[in-house]
């Protein structure tokens, strides 16, 4: 496959710091796209993928401590905030790992009914850059639908949930550019050896936000937003996790259900050239 010709880059990972803990009002999701004439293909149905696919999604605020270090009645300073979503019905959480930082460590979650949950980093990754976060009493909820296959086309359409920093809830909509990036990337400890490249407008917060085909399947999960390495301008582009890669940690690291370990044995490579 072609490099992509991206020769003066920079890759930011897309946590944010944060100073409170999330409100537990009622959830909204603004809806905002990217240009891109794929965007627009999918502008006609974008609320009905959101409401098919919000109630999968949460957002995150990691604390510095394990539960057994919390003072009671007193949360530790908040160290990271972030997007992920819900891969069982049993409070399972996938994020990024750059969200997560540290095993064991306290996380709140805001899920798609305003209610804050908390539990802990229960796993993680380094390369590539996935956390592993167990809710407490969140049994019963939606999880995602992951593809089936791991094969996409360049130009698809595709959109995001997540939470940029200080602001509200977002769907952002663009497509594909690209299922490799075709090197690695590294930030801090965290990294991957390969990622999707997007057409998206994603700022910090949104790492660990789930990414949704045209059918609301899941294709992956946001990682970085890139910019000119000169100027910091952002390009509007995006790099994911792709669907297979995060199967793949998941089935290693806690029990998967047989849709994910599927789509953990795929291999990208074998997908035709797009």
């Amino acid at each position: 496959m072609k490099r992509l010709g991206f020769t003066i880059l920079g890759v930011l990972a897309l946590a944010g710091c944060v100073s409170t803990t999330p409100a537990s009002n009622p959830r909204v999701i603004n809806i905002a796209a990217t240009p891109s004439p794929a965007s627009a293909q999918i502008a006609g149905s974008i609320q009905h993928l959101v409401d098919q696919t919000s109630n999968t999604y949460v957002t995150l605020v990691v604390h510095n401590a394990s539960p057994r270090e919390r003072k009671k009645d007193e949360l530790p300073e908040p160290v990271a905030s972030g997007s992920g979503f819900l891969v069982d019905d049993e409070g399972t959480v996938v994020t990024a790992g750059h969200v997560g930082m540290e095993k064991g460590w306290l996380v709140e979650a805001r899920g798609p009914n305003g209610r804050i949950y908390q539990g802990t980093v229960e796993a993680l990754s380094y390369s590539p850059d996935v956390a592993i976060v167990k809710l407490r009493d969140m049994e019963g909820n939606a999880a995602v639908k992951p593809t089936s296959s791991a094969c996409l086309h360049k130009g698809q359409p595709i959109f995001s949930l997540g939470k940029p920093r200080a602001e509200g809830d977002i769907a952002r909509t663009g497509e594909l550019i690209s299922s490799h990036f075709e090197r690695p990337v590294t930030y801090s400890k965290f990294g991957y050896p390969d990622a999707m490249v997007l057409k998206l407008s994603t700022r910090r917060g949104e790492s660990g936000g789930p990414v949704f085909n045209e059918r609301g399947e899941l294709i992956g999960m946001l990682v970085s937003t890139l910019s000119d390495k000169n100027t910091g301008t952002p390009l509007d582009l995006a790099h994911a996790l792709p669907a297979p890669m995060i199967a793949r940690v998941l089935c290693k690291m806690t029990s998967c259900s047989p849709e994910w370990r599927l789509l953990a044995a795929q291999d990208q490579a074998q997908c035709p050239s797009s």
